[in-house]
């Protein structure tokens, strides 16, 4: 049986479009299942993730070594 999976669009009156998702996806996967529909859609202006986003741990220590790794690079 398929995994239920809600995404919100909201779109202003400027034209801008704020994605969220809602329910079903956590951790990075959800980058992955929207992927296809934002590249649709055209230019990211912004992202920001919610703390479903960083649910698992491990995910949290990726972040901040590629944080890390970046500021050693610049």
């Amino acid at each position: 049986m398929a995994e239920y999976q809600k995404i919100e669009y909201r779109i202003g009156k400027d034209g801008k479009i704020v994605e969220t998702v809602v329910d079903g996806i956590s951790g990075p996967h959800c980058t992955k299942v929207t992927e296809e529909i934002e590249q649709a859609m055209g230019e990211i202006e912004s992202q920001e993730f919610l703390p479903d986003y960083y649910q698992d741990s491990n995910i949290l220590t990726q972040t901040e070594s590629q944080s890390q790794s970046l500021e050693q690079q610049g």
